[in-house]
């Protein structure tokens, strides 16, 4: 675990929020913080001397559209892919839903238009690319001889095998025509300007979305080597093409004439809760934003790091971001996503220790493939669960966390929020007598 950045409050300023609305609270500003039309339009270029083209994908990238129409002074037109239930109304650039996190028939087809139209572009023109944490899933071109069904195919291995995002992305990669850079090339010497939010640790653009626009190092033999550690099956078309690639020298699409912008971090919207937090009278100790490991794990070391904590005078808040991973361990049917697996192992591990809430969710609004962002954990949780007939050690074996939560009456319903910073983990510990 990396050093702890520890920010303490006043000592005279007593905390003005109780325990579970001080956790929404400081979800609520991490979320607004990262809204696009507060971070976007700075970004924005200047006008070009012909068309502006835009294209995007992502489950902040509608919101992201609006935004850009907002505060552009010339015509705009284009395509942007969002999650199903994530579009907002614009006027110019067409929003297109689609299936997220397996791609589906709108992807395909909505892929293969932004192709067309970006084939269109005119050297005098100007392509503004919107992308953000789910353009993986939702922009979708199988290369070789793969078909929807088997990119499909790909998608659910991958969810399933426990692998951090950036492996992931790079089997995606090299299974694409418009991923790694391949998007951006389609639209010969046209400037594009890609702004991006960042939902990866690290803020690594080539792994955001699968880096549409941005040059990618890695290579079909890299892709194979992660489908071999993590086990990975394939469909025959996509390890054939995989094979095949592999022994093939590679070159990266040329890209001179791409600018790729990150417009928000997962650290400047934590940094909004940390701020909300100190003000309100609490000390905050941040843990950081990039970190990973499979969910369970995760909860569990810092369910240990939070007992071995020194008394504070001053209720404490244990800060965290990244994005954790989910082995399916369990039967097919198991509910929750990342953020409640790792509440729950969280809740069982700090079983005891009075006074502790926590709250863990996805800023997007959805934790996985849930209705729900996440959930909170409090003194009671666990008793109520088991009152309502569930084990809770046995539902996390089970990878079914939302279960627990459900039964106690602790899930986070937002909805889709519109935009995609990654994962919020707040631990609020009371001062210790």
């Amino acid at each position: 675990m990396a050093a702890p950045i520890l920010a303490r409050a006043p000592r005279d300023d007593a905390p003005s929020l109780q325990p579970r609305e001080a956790l929404r609270a400081a979800f609520d500003a991490t979320v607004a913080t990262a809204q696009p039309e507060r971070c976007l339009p700075r970004y924005l270029p200047h006008p070009p001397r012909g068309r502006t083209l835009v294209v995007g994908a992502g489950k902040a990238s509608a919101a992201m559209a609006a935004a850009l129409e907002a505060h552009w002074p010339r015509p705009l037109s284009g395509i942007v892919l969002t999650r199903r239930g994530h579009a907002v109304p614009t006027r110019e650039i067409e929003i297109v839903e689609a299936g997220h996190p397996v791609p589906d028939e709108a992807g395909l087809a909505a892929t293969s238009r932004i192709r067309a139209l970006l084939g269109e572009a005119g050297p005098d023109d100007l392509v503004i690319g919107l992308f953000s944490g789910g353009g993986s899933s939702l922009l979708c071109a199988p290369a070789g001889g793969m078909t929807l069904s088997d990119k499909q195919a790909v998608n659910r291995a991958l969810l399933a095998s426990g692998a951090p995002i950036d492996a992931m992305n790079v089997v995606r990669k090299h299974l694409s025509l418009v991923k790694g850079g391949r998007l951006a090339a389609l639209a010969g010497r046209s400037r594009i300007v890609s702004l991006i939010m960042s939902d990866v640790p690290g803020d690594d653009m080539a792994t955001i979305a699968s880096g549409p626009t941005v040059g990618d190092s890695s290579t079909a033999a890299d892709a194979l080597a992660i489908v071999e550690r993590y086990r990975i099956p394939m469909p025959a078309a996509a390890l054939a093409w995989l094979e095949a690639a592999s022994g093939q020298p590679e070159s990266a699409p040329e890209l001179s004439h791409v600018t790729n912008t990150l417009v928000m971090t997962p650290a400047i919207a934590l940094g909004a809760a940390a701020d909300l937090l100190r003000e309100r009278g609490f000390e905050v100790l941040y843990l950081g934003d990039d970190i990973e490991g499979e969910a369970r794990e995760v909860g569990a070391d810092h369910a240990r790091f939070v007992r071995r904590l020194s008394a504070s005078p001053r209720p404490l808040v244990v800060l965290s971001g990244g994005e954790t991973t989910v082995t399916m361990r369990g039967p097919a049917g198991g509910r929750g996503g990342r953020n409640t697996e790792y509440l729950l192992a969280l809740a069982l591990g700090l079983e005891g220790m009075p006074g502790v809430t926590a709250l863990a969710a996805d800023t997007d609004g959805i934790d996985g493939s849930e209705d729900n962002a996440g959930a909170l954990f409090d003194a009671g949780t666990l008793a109520r669960a088991r009152a309502a007939g569930l084990d809770p050690e046995a539902r996390l074996a089970a990878n079914d966390a939302y279960a627990v939560f459900a039964a106690s009456g602790d899930l986070l319903m937002t909805g889709p929020t519109h935009t995609n910073v990654n994962d919020f983990r707040a631990i609020l510990i009371p001062p210790r007598r």
